[in-house]
C-alpha cells in the first residue's frame, strides 16, 4: 500500500509541474506584445492612429423619442 501511494505522489507532481510548464508557455505565447509583433510582421497589420478611430454615438434625442411612442420596450433600447 505505501508504495503505491508513493508512486502516485511522484505521478500526480510530475503531472502537475508539466501542467504548470505548459501554463506558463502558454502565457508567453499569448502575451501582447508577442502578438503584437506576429500581428505586424505575419499579418502586415499595423497600429491603429488616431484619426483611424471612429467614434460611434448614440441614437439622436428626435430619434429616441420616436422609438419610445412606437411602444417598444427599453430594453430593446
Amino acid at each position: 500500500m505505501g508504495y503505491s501511494v508513493l508512486k502516485l505522489t511522484r505521478e500526480h507532481k510530475k503531472v502537475w509541474e508539466e501542467k504548470r510548464t505548459k501554463e506558463i508557455a502558454l502565457a508567453k505565447i499569448t502575451r501582447p506584445q508577442l502578438l503584437d509583433t506576429m500581428a505586424q510582421q505575419k499579418f502586415t497589420l499595423k497600429k491603429v492612429q488616431a484619426n483611424q478611430i471612429i467614434h460611434l454615438s448614440g441614437p439622436v434625442a428626435s430619434d429616441v423619442e420616436k422609438v419610445v411612442n412606437k411602444d417598444i420596450a427599453k430594453k430593446d433600447l
